[in-house]
């Protein structure tokens, strides 16, 4: 293995490659701060310019901008609160109360720093268990992943708020949106009024963009409107590096989201929105003082971000060893890699050793790159919290209207923008989380067609999801994950009760 993994450094540090490895870091970056384009946009825009390319050179730049978007998003989930793409969501949570705390930079620095871990552990894993961990995904068909996602979903009511009920409706008002649009099953229009727009369903940037883009800028006019508010130029920008201490800190979240991520990663179509969700879980039941996540607490930033980066490394584990896409940007480089003449599969390591150990040799320098490009720049993403709000607010804006429109340049997303907008303020005032409703939105589909799926296959009979112990598993982690706060909270009045 280490005579392949040379021989793969000597594919990836040839000039060509060095200079696409680093195109891709830097455009995955840049392009993952914008709302809604994300890799997948991002690799759809390159795979037109690098067709005349190589299978070897497609593939490193693809993979370069894959994992470069997903450190991307989290820069404006900390510092606007306005998740750059789906997986980003869970980041600005506690990202960006940090960055109104004064901490902004070292909520990035530890993005950054849990990035680099998680990417460089799945191109371990990658490297050692990438058989035996598609053996294990393979066992997972439509009621397993029916499972899966209802886990997921019940651990999205649980990120925000105190309240369970408030939650499950928000988490209800996301599921509900993501029913516009097509019938995956029959192929028929649903609730889209005859509009030609809203047949590939309500974007994720439009409600995203409008639940938290739209109050924040709302909620700032009204501050700095009042005497007593300081404006964003004299907010604390505090420190711009990470101390050792919170490195510490949150050591132990970069390895657990790091490990979650990628095991998620390998199951197709789970992606990195779900493994960001398991692990901020996962953080909150292991930790001492729960209540701290939703606050500002840095392991809130540390566990989603390697967890995300992490499934972006697994979920090339059933590209390459199956051939089996499990998102669209891992389809959009099956479809690179095709145009280049290779096939993944089981038998594409011995046939095209160049393009497998090619990839995980620039992956490696692909991740150190990203951590010299971007610790730098932490300070000059500070900033931006000290531009004036007259400037800052106008330009936040016009970003947002501007990567809703471009990514369909549909009208239809212009105008419920603000229609969003006016949700997020209203959710806001009634203390609704608002995570939940754009999770939803994005796993609803997902959901909806495992779900289905399962019950053609059994005739009707939901027993099918009982039957299959994975699956019941899942299930049962999921009235756990609901009624578990609950009961421990009916536990403690109990025994208060008895001591008095």
């Amino acid at each position: 293995m280490l005579d392949q993994l040379a021989f793969g450094f000597s594919v990836a540090l040839e000039p060509s490659h060095l200079l696409l490895l680093l195109i891709g870091a830097l455009a995955g970056t840049l392009i993952g701060v914008l709302p809604g384009l994300g890799p997948t946009a991002t690799i759809a825009l390159i795979l037109p310019i690098a067709y005349g390319l190589d299978a070897t050179s497609l593939i490193i730049v693809m993979a370069a901008v894959y994992y470069g978007a997903m450190y991307g998003g989290s820069t404006t989930s900390i510092l606007l609160n306005i998740p750059g793409e789906s997986a980003s969501v869970v980041t600005a949570i506690d990202g960006h109360k940090m960055a109104k705390k004064g901490l902004a930079g070292p909520a990035l620095a530890v993005s950054a720093v849990g990035s680099f871990v998680a990417g460089t552990t799945a191109i371990v894993l990658l490297m050692l268990f990438a058989p035996i961990i598609t053996g294990w995904a393979l066992k997972f068909g439509p009621p397993e992943y029916s499972g899966l996602l209802i886990f997921g979903l019940s651990t999205v009511v649980a990120l925000t708020g105190r309240s369970l009920i408030k939650g499950l409706l928000s988490l209800m008002f996301g599921l509900g949106l993501s029913t516009v649009g097509i019938d995956p099953i029959t192929g028929y229009d649903r609730f889209t009024g005859g509009n030609l727009w809203l047949a590939d369903g309500i974007e994720f940037a439009v409600v995203a963009v409008g639940l938290f883009a739209v109050p924040e800028v709302l909620d700032t006019v009204r501050n700095l409107m009042k005497k007593d508010a300081p404006p964003l130029s004299r907010l604390p920008l505090g420190r711009v590096w990470i101390s050792w201490r919170e490195l510490t800190y949150s050591g132990w979240s970069i390895v657990r989201g790091s490990l979650v991520g990628f095991a998620v990663g390998c199951l197709p179509g789970a992606g990195a929105t779900i493994a960001s969700i398991l692990s901020y879980n996962l953080e909150k039941k292991v930790a001492h003082h729960p209540e701290r996540y939703g606050t500002g607490d840095i392991r809130g930033v540390a566990a989603p971000e390697s967890a995300n980066n992490g499934a972006s490394g697994g979920s090339l584990v059933p590209l390459l060893t199956l051939g089996i896409p499990g998102s669209s940007s891992t389809a959009l480089m099956l479809a690179a890699l095709l145009i280049g003449g290779v096939t993944p599969g089981p038998g594409m390591i011995e046939k095209h050793p160049d393009v497998f150990w090619g990839l995980v040799a620039s992956m490696y320098m692909g991740n150190i790159m990203l951590l010299i490009i971007n610790f730098p720049m932490i300070p000059l993403w500070v900033k931006v919290l000290d531009v004036p709000a007259r400037f800052l607010l106008p330009i936040v804006m016009v970003i947002s209207v501007i990567g809703v429109y471009g990514i369909k340049y549909s009208p239809v997303d212009v105008l419920l923008l603000p229609v969003f907008g006016a949700i997020g303020l209203y959710m806001r005032s009634r203390d609704f989380p608002l995570a939940p409703v754009v999770l939803g939105l994005v796993l609803g589909p997902m959901l909806e067609r495992s779900f289905r799926q399962s019950l053609i296959v059994s005739d009707g009979d939901v027993s099918i999801f009982f039957d299959h112990p994975i699956c019941a598993t899942f299930l049962l982690l999921a009235v756990v994950s609901l009624l578990g706060p609950w009961a421990m909270t009916l536990m403690r009045r109990l025994r208060s009760v008895r001591s008095t």
